[in-house]
């Protein structure tokens, strides 16, 4: 038995592979070609960060694709009922609190011919997650780049996995997750986007960082075969996958920013899906009988960030304020012509027992809005906000909807229209707002609210906001092995959060469309996931 700690790198594995002699085809083979369709899927943006690691691309637009070349080792049925299923590992079993052991689908297949093995599997949890640039092992030869650990890869691994002691390897296709201390949502978090496995061996042999997230060597059933930055990302069906034969040769991503332009090329047959449908376009796309349009409510919730810092922001009077002078309703019903609703504030029915129904979203009381401005003191300061024109469905017009619904209380916001994130979110400039989404990746509080309002999380880290007790509190629900008191817990967290230091303000449930050719089998997921696996994609 080998002990991994998270802290340490593990010894590099090579995996021989064989080649297979080469034979001549009969002459009826050769006749017979590959009769699987080439599919092209128009997307407004193919990836934030350019690259294709899933977690430096943790964004609505990289989840639309990471799932065909990599893969965790618990699945989620996201065209389904979001339980979780056995992935790469075939069945996982709780030793104790602390203890959870896999055993590993046998035979599958990386990209590169390597056969997965635990050893891949502790790389992935280990250096790849935690390691420090320093520990990163280059080749010989090699220059080593700062940049292979980036500080949002190692950010990703705390706070995904803040307890994980280390991996027991019992053999190659068996092994251990080890935990500091209970967690009842150990199951949940290893399933989550952050655990796509990876090949130990190519991830090593990277010279740069940006040589492995440019073309990640998974197990899904498609590779990446071309990627050119903000424009496309070409797969390749590959045969090997252990979850049986792709239905589709290849499979091209394209970026296409206006939404007209993607229902046009939807429509003259130069693409066979078109993503991010608003819910204006569906009748007049569905009144051609080519096509149709589907989709609906998912796990996310569009919100706005706060920056406190900023001088008329950092009363939370003023921030609540502003939350409660928008009128969800309306904005669901006019806008997303009813097919969005008002969520009961950040958290997602399918948690179950952890699902707050006496939770409600903030009111829409603009009379209150107006005293609260008033004991404030605010002035009618300008407050910048700052967003994309088309990144989230219906992202301008919302926004343009809610300067008017401020402007009715008092309120002085202008909006900033950037060309990308980085803009957003600059500090070279005043930061006061910008828009963001919040996604649940298994049926518990915890998949985003440590990455989110805790200590280590991203609103912290990005210097927008912290507060004391709610880092506090979200320690307790990652820790707490009390249901009841988990509950409360996480309830206070949503008071804070919410309410009486804003941290965010909801909008509405994101609901996610894809125009499609209608002789096209294929269920779209309760997630901004995208499967194309012969389960889910038969044409014609």
């Amino acid at each position: 038995m080998t002990r991994i700690t998270r802290r340490h790198a593990l010894a590099g594995v090579a995996t021989a592979t064989g080649l297979a002699s080469a034979t001549a085809l009969p002459r009826f083979a050769i006749a017979q070609a590959d009769q699987r369709p080439v599919v092209t899927v128009a997307v407004q943006k193919i990836a934030t960060s350019n690259t294709l690691d899933i977690i430096n691309e943790a964004s609505n637009v990289g989840t639309r694709h990471f799932n065909l070349y990599t893969e965790m080792l618990i699945d989620t049925d996201w065209t389904g009922d979001l339980s979780l299923r056995p992935g790469l590992a075939t069945e996982y079993r709780r030793i104790d609190g602390r203890t959870l052991e896999f055993k590993l689908r046998p035979g599958v297949k990386f990209h590169n011919g390597d056969t997965l093995t635990a050893e891949d599997v502790a790389y992935t949890f280990g250096e790849r997650l935690f390691g420090d640039a320093a520990e990163q092992q280059a080749p010989a030869g090699a220059t080593r780049d700062p940049k292979w650990a980036p500080a949002k890869v190692r950010f990703g691994g705390r706070n995904a996995y803040p307890s994980i002691e280390g991996i027991e390897i019992i053999d190659a296709h068996t092994l251990r997750f080890v935990n500091k201390r209970p967690d009842l949502t150990l199951e949940g978090r290893i399933s989550m986007r952050v655990g796509a496995i990876v090949n130990a061996r190519a991830s090593r042999a990277a010279a740069t960082y940006f040589d492995f997230a440019r073309k990640p060597i998974g197990t899904g059933p498609y590779l990446v075969s071309d990627y050119k930055t903000e424009n496309t990302l070409t797969l390749q069906a590959f045969d090997e996958y252990w979850g049986g034969r792709p239905p589709i040769k290849t499979l091209k991503f394209v970026e296409v920013p206006e939404l007209s332009s993607r229902i046009n090329g939807l429509l003259s047959g130069a693409f066979d899906f078109a993503c991010d449908i608003t819910p204006d376009q569906i009748p007049e796309i569905e009144a051609n009988r080519r096509f149709d349009v589907r989709g609906g409510l998912i796990t996310n919730i569009r919100m706005l960030e706060f920056d406190t810092n900023f001088p008329a922001l950092k009363d939370p009077r003023v921030r609540r304020a502003m939350s409660i002078a928008i009128d969800r309703a309306v904005i669901a019903d006019t806008i997303w012509g009813g097919r969005a609703g008002v969520s009961k504030g950040l958290q997602f029915p399918f948690y179950g027992p952890m699902y707050d129904t006496t939770w409600q979203a903030p009111e829409y009381n603009p009379e209150l809005a107006r005293k609260l401005l008033a004991e404030a003191g605010y002035k009618g300061e300008t407050i910048p906000y700052k967003l994309l024109s088309n990144y989230y469905t219906n992202q301008l017009s919302t926004a343009q909807i809610m300067v008017e619904m401020w402007r009715a209380v008092g309120l002085n916001v202008e909006l900033v229209l950037k060309e990308n994130w980085s803009q957003v979110q600059s500090r070279t400039e005043p930061r006061a707002m910008n828009d963001d989404s919040t996604s649940a990746f298994f049926n518990d509080p915890v998949s985003f609210m440590p990455n989110t309002f805790g200590k280590a999380g991203g609103l912290a880290s990005n210097g927008y906001w912290s507060n004391a007790e709610a880092s506090a509190l979200i320690v307790e629900l990652e820790t707490s092995v009390d249901p009841a008191r988990r509950f409360a817990v996480h309830r206070r967290i949503l008071e804070i959060v919410e309410r009486d230091d804003p941290a965010v303000m909801i909008l509405n449930e994101t609901a996610n469309f894809t125009a499609v050719r209608r002789d096209t089998q294929w269920k779209p997921a309760k997630s901004f996931v995208m499967d194309f696996r012969s389960r889910n994609f038969v044409r014609g």
